[in-house]
């Protein structure tokens, strides 16, 4: 079993990493696991978009 972390800060850029290591994923998807994440820089908002993607 393997995982891939994939991390961004817009969730259309984790939308387009996500197919494209899935577009070309050779094994067995098991799961993937999403989280959004927030904090305050300042006055700016910060955004992380995460997936953990298992595989075999």
């Amino acid at each position: 079993m393997k995982v891939k972390i994939i991390d961004e800060s817009h969730e259309k850029d984790l939308e387009t990493s996500v197919n494209a290591f899935l577009a070309n994923l050779k094994g067995e998807l098991i799961d993937i696991k999403f989280q959004t994440a927030v904090a305050m820089f300042g006055e700016e908002q910060i955004y992380c978009f995460t997936a953990m993607i298992i595989y075999n």
